[in-house]
């Protein structure tokens, strides 16, 4: 049975030095780039990954994007953005 508590997130993230992440005007995206690819990232994931710079706490990332959305209330799904992140080794 696994454990359904998710591993903790980094306090600081950062983009895993393996991934560039660049605006790509022939897919009108921000893309992550890796040695065997690249993924094409919304809007959302783009800016939640623009801050995984090592200097930024998640709570500041977070409290960030509220500001820069005019939203509230986003801390589970740029958490989920950033776990799965995580899992797919994009951030550290």
């Amino acid at each position: 049975m696994s454990d359904p508590t998710p591993a903790p997130l980094p306090e600081r993230p950062r983009l895993n030095r393996l991934f560039r992440l660049q605006w790509e005007e022939a897919q009108q995206a921000y893309v992550l780039l890796y040695p065997e690819g690249m993924v094409k990232l919304n809007l959302s994931a783009a800016e939640i990954l623009k801050r995984c710079d090592g200097e930024h706490t998640v709570n500041e990332l977070i409290a960030e994007l509220e500001q820069a959305f005019g939203e509230a209330d986003l801390r589970d799904p740029i958490e989920g953005m950033l776990r799965a992140a995580f899992e797919k080794d994009w951030i550290q």
